[in-house]
């Protein structure tokens, strides 16, 4: 069945819904690569015959904000947004408000479990060199929810290419490029592109803003990322190659051997030769890139 009819079979909200698939507490399948996930009946009645269902289910996609997450851990929005910015506990969420500022939801279960291992961070004061530590850190929720994004992702899903796209999700462009070489390759990694945030806004303001968030910054994080997603390409390579256009035909290496100049020629035979190379460069080959990714857009 569609998300939207599994969402009211559960009673859960449109957002509620969301959380509860990337947390892997629902179940989806996929008909096929890039469609849209579907949930299956059986899913539905093991969910709905658990145990204290729903409230049970609920209360794993509890999500609040700063205000309600200090008051839950019994401590000062100030000290709260501390420990956040420090990355003690990674946000499940975000949105941007009007005024273009991220704001950032946790998991209550999560902000639990913290204070019950970490007592002493939450009361009295904190060690001078803790304190220190804590505010001297760049801040880390949007690095920290990305590392809880990119293993949401990567659990969904057994193919190795969407599981590549997934990390490469988190890299810019040029990042990309320079990572992946092959075209046909990005291409396809593209395609399969999950959407990491899933906030959908028609301001180019807010659009900045989540990508901010949803990119890796700096050097030691892209470099990670980048290692993982060597990794991801060896696998997904080994499994099958990145699809290309029909009669695609490699280019091949240039040789390392020194050619020969040539010899002069006769300055109408020179004229010539000029005319059929710029005729053999014309592109009688197969259809280029972008056509052949909205082709495959369509197959899939």
């Amino acid at each position: 069945m569609a998300c939207g009819t599994a969402a009211r079979e559960l009673g859960l909200k449109p957002r509620e819904f969301e959380l509860a698939v990337q947390l892997g507490h629902v179940r989806t399948v996929s008909v096929s690569a890039g469609g849209r996930p579907r949930v299956a009946r059986e899913e539905i009645e093991r969910l709905r015959s658990g145990a204290g269902f729903p409230e049970s289910l609920r209360n794993r996609l509890w999500a609040v904000g700063t205000a309600e997450a200090a008051q839950l851990m019994g401590v000062s929005p100030a000290r709260f947004a501390r420990l956040a910015r420090a990355g003690c506990f990674a946000p499940v969420r975000f949105y941007v408000n009007r005024y273009r500022a991220v704001v950032w939801h946790y998991l209550a279960a999560d902000l639990v479990e913290f204070a019950d291992a970490n007592p002493e961070l939450l009361s009295g004061r904190t060690d001078p060199a803790l304190r220190m530590e804590l505010e001297e850190r760049d801040d880390q929720r949007a690095r920290s929810w990305r590392a809880r994004r990119l293993g949401q992702l990567t659990v969904l899903t057994a193919d190795p290419w969407e599981r590549a796209a997934a990390v490469a999700a988190v890299l810019a462009p040029d990042q990309l490029a320079d990572a992946v070489p092959d075209p046909y390759e990005r291409a396809y990694l593209s395609l399969l592109r999950p959407d990491l945030a899933g906030i959908r806004t028609d301001s180019a303001a807010a659009r900045d803003v989540i990508e901010r968030v949803t990119l890796a910054a700096d050097a030691d994080e892209i470099g990670r990322h980048r290692e993982r997603l060597a990794r991801a390409l060896a696998t997904a390579r080994a499994a099958r190659p990145a699809p290309k256009p029909d009669g695609y035909v490699p280019v091949p290496q240039p040789s390392a051997e020194p050619v020969p100049d040539p010899a002069p020629v006769p300055e109408q035979e020179q004229r010539e030769e000029e005319r059929e190379a710029q005729a053999a460069e014309e592109p009688a080959a197969p259809a280029g890139l972008r056509g052949w990714l909205r082709r495959l857009r369509r197959i899939a």
